[in-house]
């Protein structure tokens, strides 16, 4: 047997670092911030236990970019290191000062909480560099400057060289493939992408601004005066406690994070977490439109205040995308993949507990104000609905606040609504029939019918519904759903009695073919029922299995069955009057005029009859008379 110890050459690390480490080479600018606002918590920390007694002055981090010089420089003015301190934590690649730190001065972390754990932060800079210099100097007594320099090779120079004030300036010499880096406007973005929130005032450049000023003699007059331009907000709403904030300052800040929002959120949540991990942000639930699709990437999710990303699709759970607003977690690995961050073991114990405090907090706001909730419920459904197709965990929560509204309407709690039809609505096999409309208005005439009949329509009208009629069909016990244009209103809740036919058996395969040619075999088909003489003669039903698997096909982006076309049926009530008459006349040209003058009269009742058919509806209704 033989054992040793595994030898990694530095001469293969900056190939690694510069293609593989980051999935982004942009991502080089927030390591090095988050480095100097990590030595700037350190200081502030020492200072507060007594440690530093120096004057702190101000702690502001800069960055500049020289165009001409082809440098991006980040300054801060934290704690600083030694030359000894340079060679244990730059020079050996992977020990990182942050985890020394956060065991020593643990308690005091929360006040002042590192971003940093791994130590490669710093050498992301050679992604877009070809020659990094370091220039510190510590706060410690009588420390000097000393100067690092590396052009991305094992390599490196250490140097005493002069330093005025304590801290760490980075010098970053840019390579040639990424001069786009050297633009004031990109670094702009970048900063206010990774750094918008950071606790540490972050300053690019300087803005100009004008205001009153008053001379000598007393009167105003507009100067324009330059100041440095901070583009970070080092208190965000999510850092603050709950009891601290109003709703107006819960709205102000879904304004900074989406300012080209033009809709307030709903309401919020507010998440204060500590144990068992530490967990705080703020949700917010917006209008959620019928394309539900553009509402994803909008939850933004942070380390330490440090954005990670605003991809969260398989870190949170799907249904939660379509919420807005900032969870910030020091649980969460900053310095890894997506696809790491969603096999991380915390990051699914937040997922779970974030899914507990929304259906929580839903909750609470049905059972405090009902009337309310029912107001904002046309805005949430898609959100609710998604939320109980796609999570176990929250469709058991949201059966006790998931809402039905009928087309009066009246809102119920699922088991409200089964109480509230179950002795109309009962079948024959004991089932507890859930009649419901996709579009009130193109289905109006079959609302109507149902509505006269006794019988109760629910308004289901999101783009999810299929999906969510067939999960409450396997959910409920003892329920089913059928669409109200999928039966005749007579059929619609099958009972014991059927109504005798005024037409035989003979005279209904006789007057079959005759209505057969005129309709397209492939889309319909022709049935006859024993309805009421007060029911329409025809009528258009489309079968409610068929036509919820294409729709559920087609949201799910297979659209499986989508090359099938459309397959209606043809009702074509066997006691109305006036097929009974069609029998009887003996004229066959205007026998086909009536037969088409009603099956127009039932596509146009569905929404059917459009282009070329429809005038030549209207033309035969004039020439009938």
């Amino acid at each position: 047997m033989q054992k040793g110890k595994i030898n990694v050459q530095t001469e293969n690390i900056f190939p690694i670092i510069k293609k593989f480490l980051y999935s982004d080479h942009e991502i080089f600018l927030r390591e090095l911030i988050s480095n100097a606002v990590d030595a700037t918590q350190k200081l502030r920390t020492m200072s507060s236990k007594g440690e530093f007694r120096g004057e702190m002055g101000d702690l502001h981090i800069e960055v500049k970019v020289d165009k001409n010089a082809k440098t991006i420089t980040v300054s801060d003015r934290g704690i600083g290191m030694t030359p000894e301190e340079v060679d244990r934590y730059i020079n050996q690649i992977a020990f990182s000062s942050a985890e020394e730190w956060i065991s020593k001065y643990k308690s005091e972390s929360e006040t002042n909480p590192i971003i940093g754990h791994f130590g490669l932060g710093f050498y992301s800079s050679f992604m877009v560099a070809s020659r990094v210099e370091l220039h510190t100097r510590s706060y410690k007594k009588n420390s000097k400057g000393v100067l690092w320099s590396c052009e991305g090779t094992p390599e490196f120079s250490l140097e005493d060289k002069p330093k005025k004030a304590r801290g760490t300036d980075v010098v970053l010499h840019i390579a040639d493939d990424s001069l786009e880096f050297l633009e004031e406007p990109k670094i702009l973005e970048l900063l206010k992408k990774y750094c918008k929130f950071l606790p540490v005032e972050i300053v690019f450049g300087t803005e100009k601004q004008t205001r009153k000023e008053k001379d000598e003699k007393g009167e105003e007059k507009e100067v324009t005066v330059e100041n440095p331009r901070v583009i970070n907000n080092t208190t965000p709403a999510w850092t603050r406690k709950p009891n601290e904030l109003k709703e107006e300052d819960y709205r102000d800040f879904y304004r900074e994070l989406y300012p080209m929002s033009f809709e307030d959120p709903l309401f919020n949540i507010h998440l204060n977490v500590d144990y068992p991990f530490n967990l705080t942000g703020i949700l917010y639930f917006p209008k959620v439109k019928q394309n539900f699709e553009v509402q994803r990437d909008k939850i933004q999710l942070y380390c330490n205040q440090v954005f990670v990303t605003d991809s969260v699709e398989g870190i949170v759970p799907d249904f939660l995308t379509l919420l807005h607003g900032v969870i910030d977690s020091p649980d969460i690995p900053l310095n890894v993949s997506r696809s790491f961050l969603q096999s991380d073991s915390s990051v699914k114990k937040i997922s779970s507990h974030i899914t507990k405090k929304v259906a929580g907090k839903l909750e609470e706001i049905f059972k405090s104000s009902r009337e309310d909730f029912e107001k904002k419920w046309d805005d949430i459904k898609i959100f609710i609905e998604y939320g109980m197709i796609s999570d176990d965990k929250f469709r058991e929560r949201a059966r006790k606040f998931c809402l039905l509204k009928n087309a009066e309407g009246k809102y119920f709690t699922l088991d409200e609504y089964r109480e509230h039809i179950k002795t109309q609505q009962t079948d024959k096999d004991k089932k507890v029939v859930h009649i419901y409309s996709t579009n009130p208005e193109e289905q109006h005439s079959a609302i109507e019918a149902a509505s006269e009949k006794g019988y109760d329509v629910l308004i289901l009208d999101t783009p999810i519904d299929s999906h969510f009629v067939n999960m409450l069909e396997t959910e409920l016990e003892n329920v089913s759903f059928i669409r109200v244009d999928a039966e005749v209103a007579e059929r619609l809740i099958k009972k014991e009695d059927e109504m005798p036919s005024k037409l035989s058996q003979e005279q209904k395969d006789e007057l079959k073919p005759i209505i057969e040619k005129h309709l397209d075999k492939q889309k319909f088909q022709v049935a006859f029922e024993n309805l009421s003489e007060t029911d329409q003669p025809m009528v258009i039903t489309q079968p409610e299995f068929m036509r919820r698997m294409k729709d559920m096909s087609a949201l799910g982006g297979m659209n499986y069955m989508g090359s099938l076309p459309d397959s209606y049926t043809l009702v074509v009530n066997s006691n109305h009057p006036l097929i009974g008459k069609l029998l009887e006349e003996k004229d066959g040209e205007l026998r086909d005029k009536q037969i088409n003058q009603l099956i127009d009269l039932s596509l146009l009742a569905k929404n059917l009859l459009k282009g070329e058919k429809l005038t030549r509806f209207v033309r035969r209704s004039v020439d009938l008379f």
